[in-house]
């Protein structure tokens, strides 16, 4: 996926205030950028590269007269650095084919769409305000125009079960995007979520098994997984988070698990001091956090050792085992 330069629009355009959010938690006290001061962000290094990225609201529910001037102003931007085009996220409800040939006349690229579920009864109870026939809709009407899209999920939302987020993922790649995020429920300070007092949020250990599922669906069905996972530095303070699975490093904790099961399935068989090869850029992940899979490894029946190596022939998660010569 391209790199982005962002423009933040905070809240505007969106017609339902979520369970889940409190977007003036995740938006701190952020204004919209006015149109006019785009042209004065510094261009990227890698501009053929990167897209202008118009974040934080439902930009196609907005104003129509503004959502034109920031388009506008977008592509003059884009066109005087050499950017690859614009980007957005926005509701599902609020596509459609007219607003897809708006997009597309002013080299908008790039769109996301908030799924978060294709569940019905699980959308409605978290007051999004949308259907999964909707998702489908405007998924199809943005990749008939030519243009990517991105399609958001959430783990552990209430109502939903593991199951149920999987059958989410299923769907979504039917849709055939060009990439997924796939974000676990926080609990913000000020949401309505704060107050349910029904709602359990997932734990830190169901977040990683249920999303380690999910990346290894979405990775064998070629759909790159571009977010997993929010970071506090997205607008949010440790304060600001009453519960849920947060970790600094969440997309590295799944990953690591994932390579363990793995690398346990390559060692079957085999004894005494072993090589495990991973991709390029890949040894740290197998490794885990702290060396912990590393370690776990070392301590199977018959291993003497564990050495690992990286080879930029090997894909995806594959591990392959040797014994060390």
């Amino acid at each position: 996926m391209s790199g982005a330069v962002g423009v933040f629009i905070p809240h505007l355009g969106c017609p339902h205030r979520c369970t889940f959010c409190n977007q003036n938690t995740i938006a701190g006290s952020a204004l919209p950028t006015p149109p006019e001061k785009i042209a004065q962000i510094p261009p990227p290094k890698d501009a053929e590269n990167t897209e202008l990225a118009f974040f934080g609201g439902s930009f196609t529910a907005i104003d129509r007269t503004l959502m034109t001037s920031y388009l506008k102003v977008g592509q003059a931007y884009v066109k005087r650095h050499g950017l690859r085009g614009l980007r957005l996220s926005t509701r599902p409800d609020a596509v459609d084919n007219e607003i897809c040939g708006i997009l597309l006349s002013h080299g908008v690229t790039t769109v996301e769409l908030g799924a978060q579920s294709m569940d019905d009864a699980v959308l409605a109870r978290c007051e999004r305000g949308h259907t999964a026939a909707q998702v489908e809709r405007a998924a199809r009407c943005v990749k008939g125009a030519g243009m990517e899209l991105v399609l958001q999920m959430m783990t552990g939302l209430p109502g939903d079960t593991d199951a149920g987020a999987l059958s989410t993922a299923r769907r979504l790649a039917q849709l055939a995007p060009d990439g997924v995020r796939i974000y676990p429920t926080l609990v913000l300070r000020g949401s309505a979520l704060a107050k349910d007092e029904t709602y359990r949020p997932q734990t830190l250990e169901e977040a990683v098994a249920l999303c380690k599922t999910l990346l290894e669906f979405f990775d064998g069905a070629g759909i790159p997984v571009v977010k997993l996972g929010l970071h506090a530095e997205e607008g949010y303070g440790a304060g600001e988070l009453v519960a849920g699975p947060y970790h600094p490093a969440f997309r590295e904790l799944v990953q690591g698990e994932i390579y363990l099961g793995r690398a346990k399935a390559a060692l079957a068989g085999l004894a005494g001091q072993v090589v495990l090869t991973v991709g390029r850029g890949r040894a740290s992940q197998l490794a885990g956090q702290g060396g912990r899979n590393r370690k776990i490894l070392a301590a199977l029946p018959g291993i003497a050792g564990i050495n690992i190596a990286e080879d930029p022939n090997i894909a995806g998660f594959e591990v392959v085992a040797t014994r060390k010569t």
